[in-house]
């Protein structure tokens, strides 16, 4: 690359003696040399520039001309139509008129305009001739094309510049070690970080870095540490550590090491990352904390639905063990008589089976209901299940001198349902009904109808002591009772079997005394509504 380029005489005779002193040639020999250099000179890739001593152009090679697009005459008169020189680069310029009134050799980076409107990067050399007394007589000047250079510095920053941000954003950095050295070579910002160092300080030694590792980590972190710097490592290593940072937080790290070889096998380099993985592990101690709360919550509910079928069964089947001590007290007196009355002894005792059968089959549902089996489902009506409830507990409310009154819709569909769990809801509604009256008696009224949406609604209406003050769905929570002896257990276990059969239960206040409470079911798919008898 030519950085500059002398001329003995003035650039509008350049003769440079190649082969001879001056003196040693005839004219004709000094042209033939002159248009020789002139060929030689405008053959170089490079911009050459003769300038008087104050820095104005007096010559320039024609690649120079044929970049700028415009001729010597236009140079040097200054006469030029646009910049030569990026706007940006005017403090350049300025330290140009600096160098050239100091009279000393120097070379800038500078952008210049090409004939079509860009702009390209040159290295340029100035270079001063000067006389015996020191005083500069000339300048000569190169320019070199760096844009290529340029763009692979920018590329070079900018993926740098990537790098860096994906480090920080994935919270790793990187590092490079020789074998046989006191401390790493490389370390990126990320590392800095990570580890809590200085850059400013540099990178530390490998002593100073195991120090900053957790006290319980260090012997194994110092050993791995030993055998990277001595070389001993020659497949790729990884694990986990911890520091501790100055302000006493604990951090975890995961560290990766790669050896790199020469062409004999040696291990000449090591390259390797480190990985801040602090928050992942404690996502991970908090899931783990997770996993052992749900855990806990899952035997607390498993224990809560064993308390909660117990408090269900002893709530439900107390009507048919009621039924079957009296049908056997009925039984018995009917065997006192001379001679004993086999015809309701038999009755009473089919009455005893019923009831049994009856305690057994809300065992099982029970049991299906919080292990959420499939229900046994069949067609059901609905009008015929508040029949056969009424019949079961009609002696129970007449001695509580309640009334009942059964308003059926004749029109009411048919549905896919469990009858045991529907009875059992409905006599639940019922017996809650006649014990709300107990003490003032009255009428309590089972209403169905069918809905706009082809569902079957019933509705137990009372004229006892009606709701709580507070919010009347309260009443459907588990184990919340008004009742001195009751467990709480009868309406929340109601609201499961309406809401597992697709239903809906609620229940309201009443304009005068007492409470309704309604439940709608779906009617049964591909099947005609039914007509109750």
């Amino acid at each position: 690359m030519v950085s500059s380029i002398r001329f003995p005489l003035p650039i509008g005779r350049v003769i440079i003696p190649l082969m001879a002193a001056p003196h040693e040639i005839g004219p004709a020999e000094r042209d033939s040399q002159e248009t020789e250099l002139r060929r030689i000179v405008n053959l170089t890739p490079q911009m050459l520039a003769v300038m008087e001593p104050d820095g104005r152009i007096s010559w320039v090679n024609d690649i120079v001309l044929d970049y700028l697009g415009i001729s010597l005459a236009n140079l040097k008169a200054d006469d030029l139509r646009a910049p030569i020189f990026h706007p940006e680069d005017v403090e350049t310029s300025e330290n140009r008129k600096q160098a050239i009134a100091r009279g000393m050799p120097f070379e800038v980076e500078q952008r210049l305009r090409h004939k079509e409107g860009k702009y390209r990067w040159f290295l340029i050399r100035y270079e001063p001739l000067k006389n015996a007394e020191g005083r500069v007589i000339r300048w000569y000047g190169g320019a070199t094309d760096i844009e290529d250079r340029k763009q692979a510095e920018q590329a070079l920053r900018r993926s740098e510049a990537y790098l860096a941000e994906a480090q920080r954003l994935n919270r790793a950095g990187s590092w490079a070690v020789r074998p046989r050295a006191s401390k790493a070579h490389y370390w990126s910002d990320e590392m800095y970080r990570i580890w809590g160092f200085d850059p400013q300080h540099g990178i530390p030694d490998w002593q100073a870095a195991v120090e900053r590792v957790h006290p319980d980590d260090r012997d194994v972190i110092r050993q791995a540490v030993e055998q990277v710097f001595e070389g001993h490592v020659t497949v790729d290593s990884e694990g986990e550590h911890r520091l501790v940072m100055p302000d006493g937080t604990v951090k975890y790290l995961h560290g990766l090491a790669h050896p790199i070889f020469d062409d004999a096998g040696n291990v000449v380099e090591y390259i390797g990352t480190n990985v801040d993985v602090t928050e992942r592990k404690h996502a991970e101690e908090e899931r783990e904390r997770l996993r052992q709360v749900e855990a806990d919550l899952e035997h607390i509910n498993r224990v809560s639905m064993m308390g909660e079928l117990a408090a269900s069964l002893a709530h439900e089947i107390k009507q048919p063990i009621t039924a079957v001590a009296t049908n056997a007290k009925t039984g018995l007196r009917w065997l006192q008589r001379e001679p004993p009355d086999a015809g309701e002894i038999r009755e009473a005792l089919s009455r005893i089976v019923n009831a049994a059968k009856r305690a057994a089959d809300i065992i099982d549902r029970n049991r299906s209901l919080f292990q959420q089996d499939t229900p046994k489902r069949e067609t059901v009506n609905l009008n015929e299940v508040v029949r056969e409830i009424i019949v079961l507990l009609q002696d129970g409310a007449n001695r509580q001198s309640v009334s009942i009154r059964a308003e059926l819709d004749g029109d009411i569909p048919t549905m896919s349902a469990d009858r045991v769990q529907i009875q059992q809801v409905l006599m639940n509604l019922m017996l809650n009904g006649i014990e709300a009256m107990k003490d003032t008696g009255g009428e309590l009224t089972i209403r169905s109808k069918r809905t706009e949406g082809r569902q079957a609604l019933l509705s137990v209406s009372d004229v006892g002591c009606g709701l709580p003050g507070e919010n009347a769905d309260h009443v459907f929570d588990a184990f919340f009772t008004t009742k001195a002896q009751g467990t709480g257990m009868g309406l929340s276990i109601c609201r499961r079997i309406i809401e597992s059969h697709g239903g809906r239960l609620w229940a309201c206040a009443n304009t005068g005394r007492g409470a309704t409470f309604h439940f709608t079911l779906p009617s049964a798919p591909s099947t005609s509504s039914t007509t109750a008898t």
